[in-house]
């Protein structure tokens, strides 16, 4: 055997069906799309899903319903308690499990907005476990096996100013008037 002479197996690349071109292939003249209508015309914008001949659909008749929180939901990075104890097994992990170390393992991508320990799986050693939150289960083993449980908050930004900053910034407007009032 050559690299020359190698071949598929027969029928295993089907060629593509060639549309209008005769009568003959089977697939001539209206090249399978019919007599006449919009169907049969290039450019046709008719989606199948949704359309309803030029009736409003039914997903625009109908009202909204409801609100959508998804801008203020949490992604964490997730492991699990036996996640932990098979990489205590492998001599991955010694005594301390955080995000940096499970993302120099290439366990998680990354740490999004921190790590949640969930209670899947069974721990057997005690490690001190550093996660921004824990399920009550995971707490509750990990302190079980005499393990240490340290919950990294991550420091939210204020959403308000303080009333200085408020006043600061009133400063800042009234001399900008001022000025423009000067001129």
């Amino acid at each position: 055997m050559q690299l020359n002479t190698i071949k598929d197996n027969k029928g295993a690349r089907k060629s593509l069906t060639r549309v209008g071109r005769g009568i003959g292939s089977g697939k001539g003249k209206t090249a399978g799309r019919g007599y006449k209508g919009q169907k049969s015309r290039s450019g046709v914008s008719i989606k199948g899903i949704g359309f309803e001949g030029g009736q409003t659909p039914i997903y625009r008749r109908l009202p909204k319903r409801g609100f959508n929180n998804s801008v203020f939901t949490k992604d964490f990075a997730i492991i699990n308690l036996g996640d932990i104890q098979s990489l205590i097994d492998a001599k991955l992990i010694k005594d301390t499990v955080n995000a940096e170390i499970l993302k120099s393992l290439n366990i998680i991508r990354n740490a999004k907005d921190g790590l949640k320990v969930l209670g899947k799986g069974e721990l057997k050693s005690s490690v001190k476990v550093e996660a921004v939150a824990f399920s009550a289960k995971a707490k509750e083993a990990i302190e079980k096996v005499g393990g240490s449980v340290v919950s990294l908050v991550k420091e939210e930004t204020p959403a308000k100013k303080t009333k200085s900053e408020a006043k600061e910034k009133q400063t800042r407007l009234e001399k900008k008037k001022a000025k423009k009032s000067a001129k």
